[in-house]
């Protein structure tokens, strides 16, 4: 890419997460339907690749039409389609699939040519976990029985947690953790982020050559997209933070890191992290000075933490920079 070439300049498909990026549960994010429908202004080729697993793609789609965002169903993956694919290739049509989710999976798993049952008593052959709101207790110790008899024990995602207007709150792998922690193993099989598959298919079908990933997580879409070899943009609304940003290992780190989707927009040194340069912000012995927008200090950053150094060590300089610190939570 260009120096100055704006950052969705160089791709030919830009991947979204959706919970956390593009809205919060079904509100938009304040700025998300503006970028999207500039992207589709220029034809930008898009896509939606979400671990939330209760809700089907055509549905998917619809909510995002009805927040301003027009999309179409073929243009999401959602896990609970991605687990259902996973069991017709390993099952026999008309198996029994013992469904612990919302109805969007039970739909999937039948779509797929298996039978859905709700007990371990259905003598199902496996057993597939994924997000829903009214998943409880006597759902998860049908499936602990289940796979204890020998099912085979697939999840969608392992999110720990979903993003809210409230904060975090658990996620479909926080479920799966209580599982896990019953029978003292892991699932068989994780289809969603961070496993690379989504991503993948996303590409192959709009035919990309060089997709630009966009979510809100680290351990999820961050991860994911480096595991399919793709760059990645963080965007700081949703559950990844700044301290997270910092801390995080070789294999959780964005190509690109913005406050929110006009990232997309800016140039692509703008974003970069580490940076080459920042304007405005100034680090020496004394600490962080100067002044610019919170995200560009926190970029200049992850380039000391990440080459080895102590961010945290790093003290605010300025009063601006103690407006940024506070800014980013730290």
């Amino acid at each position: 890419m260009s120096t100055g070439k704006r950052l969705v300049d160089g791709y030919d498909l830009v991947i979204f997460d959706l919970d956390g990026v593009v809205y919060l549960i079904d509100r938009p994010i304040p700025g998300a339907v503006e970028t999207v429908t500039e992207l589709h202004r220029a034809g930008t080729a898009l896509a939606y690749a979400t671990n939330n697993a209760s809700r089907r793609s055509g549905e998917v789609a619809d909510l995002l039409t009805a927040l301003g965002v027009p999309a179409a169903a073929d243009e999401v993956l959602t896990s609970a389609g991605a687990a259902a694919a996973v069991l017709a290739e390993r099952l026999s049509p008309g198996d029994r699939v013992l469904v612990v989710g919302a109805e969007a999976l039970r739909a999937e798993v039948r779509e797929a040519g298996l039978s859905p049952v709700s007990a371990a008593g259905d003598a199902p052959v496996a057993v597939v976990q994924g997000y829903g709101p009214e998943v409880g207790w006597a759902d998860l110790a049908e499936a602990c029985v289940a796979v204890r008899g020998g099912a085979l024990w697939v999840a969608t995602n392992t999110d720990r947690t979903l993003p809210s207007p409230r904060g975090p709150l658990p996620g479909n792998g926080s479920l799966v953790a209580a599982l896990r922690t019953a029978l003292g193993r892991d699932p068989d099989v994780v289809v969603g982020k961070p496993e690379p598959e989504l991503f993948a298919t996303a590409a192959r079908l709009a035919g990309a050559r060089r997709p630009l990933v966009v979510g809100d997580r680290l351990d999820t879409d961050i991860e994911g997209a480096v595991r399919a070899g793709m760059d990645s943009l963080l965007v700081l609304t949703g559950v990844s933070g700044a301290a997270e940003l910092l801390a995080a290992p070789q294999s959780r780190r964005p190509t690109f890191v913005a406050a929110d989707l006009s990232g997309l927009f800016e140039a692509d040194e703008a974003v970069r992290v580490p940076p080459v340069a920042v304007d405005g912000w100034h680090l020496d012995d004394d600490g962080l000075s100067g002044s610019g927008a919170a995200v560009d200090a926190l970029r200049l950053l992850c380039g000391v933490a990440w080459a080895g150094g102590d961010a945290a060590a790093v003290k605010p300089a300025s009063s601006a920079a103690r407006d940024a610190w506070h800014a980013l939570g730290l």
